[in-house]
């Protein structure tokens, strides 16, 4: 399909990078991560791959066996894919000091799957060298980076892949969810060198399909024009009084983020039984009634993932309900009234 055709030539254009690059479309995130995987081991001819805890890739087999972040996405359905192993993300050291030296011989290890900020795993900031070193250490062993950029990408962070903030270029890109605009559509982005499996090796029926095509290529128009400089204006905006509310409201801990992926810890009463994630999961119920939609990630942290068209005015409502929520929650109990009285019988 033409449409198929000119987004393979814009992506592999987009993609960090200046050598050659392949793209194989899929319906959706979860086939992006399972093709991703599927290539590393063939082209390497290695076994092994290294994903980190707190990661979310998706709920098919590969994927899920990547992922590390809760227990309800893998209980039941073991066994998983095997020689999958997980160290704590932003920990360079612990891959080559402990994993390398006890467990997985970097000669083995196909991959390294990397969320360049951590998603479900609650919107978690690496330290600044942490990819560069990653990148690095793949480099002396042979090893493919593959950034899961399915949550990060198509302008979210401010820029069009997250790993840009870093100057780091992946060896495979995980694409999906915003590349069409809520059509199925997901993708994988590769040096062609590395994407060099035979014909049949792998393949989808309909992934690139025309339709979700031409929307990722309208969403992509959008992206660059307006919606990715939008990005960088609204999460400053967002950040700032997030960080003002932060101030004046204890529930509400440390704020971090890039671009329209911003996250902020929830912290428990100073004498509550409850755990953050209890007062978390009640900020967002509440925000829900009140007209704010957001979602949990991690432990304790609230999530603000906008649609990138959002307004400067759609920024101060949602932090004004935000307000609305904490104050309420932070308001001590009244105090129980006098029991009413009763006649007496007869």
């Amino acid at each position: 399909y033409e449409p198929q055709i000119d987004l393979a030539e814009r992506l592999a254009r987009l993609a960090p990078g200046g050598d050659p690059k392949k793209v194989f479309f899929t319906n959706s995130g979860a086939e992006a991560v399972e093709a991703a995987l599927k290539l590393a081991r063939y082209h390497t001819g290695r076994q092994r791959v290294v994903a980190f805890y707190g990661a979310f890739h998706g709920r098919t087999f590969g994927a899920m066996s990547l992922s590390g972040s809760k227990l309800q996405h893998r209980r039941g359905f073991e066994p998983l894919v095997p020689e999958i192993h997980h160290v704590p993300y932003g920990d360079c050291d612990a891959i080559e000091q402990k994993l390398f030296r006890h467990i997985a011989p970097p000669d083995e290890v196909a991959a390294i799957f990397v969320e360049p900020i951590q998603g479900e795993g609650g919107y978690i900031v690496p330290p600044a060298d942490f990819h560069p070193r990653l990148r690095a250490l793949c480099d002396r062993h042979g090893i493919l980076l593959v950034a899961d950029e399915v949550q990060s990408g198509v302008g979210r962070t401010g820029r069009m892949f997250a790993m840009e903030h870093w100057g780091v270029q992946p060896d495979i890109v995980c694409l999906a969810k915003g590349i069409a605009s809520g059509m199925p559509l997901g993708a994988i982005i590769a040096s062609a060198k590395i994407m060099d499996w035979q014909r049949g090796s792998h393949a989808s029926t309909f992934g690139g399909n025309p339709v979700s095509c031409r929307a990722a290529l309208v969403t992509l128009d959008l992206v660059e024009r307006e919606y990715m400089p939008n990005a960088r204006v609204r999460g400053a905006e967002l950040m700032a009084g997030l960080r003002g509310l932060a101030g004046r409201h204890a529930l509400l801990g440390e704020v971090r983020g890039l671009g329209l992926m911003v996250g902020a810890d929830v912290v428990a009463p100073v004498g509550s039984t409850e755990a953050a994630g209890a007062w978390r999961d009640r900020i967002v119920q509440q925000a829900f009634e009140r007209g704010l939609l957001l979602l949990g990630c991690g432990d304790r942290t609230l999530r603000f993932s906008p649609p990138l068209c959002i307004t400067a005015e759609h920024v101060a409502i949602a932090l004004g309900i935000l307000d609305g929520v904490l104050a309420s929650l932070e308001e001590p109990a009244a105090p129980a009234g006098p029991l009413p009285r009763v006649a007496a019988a007869g």
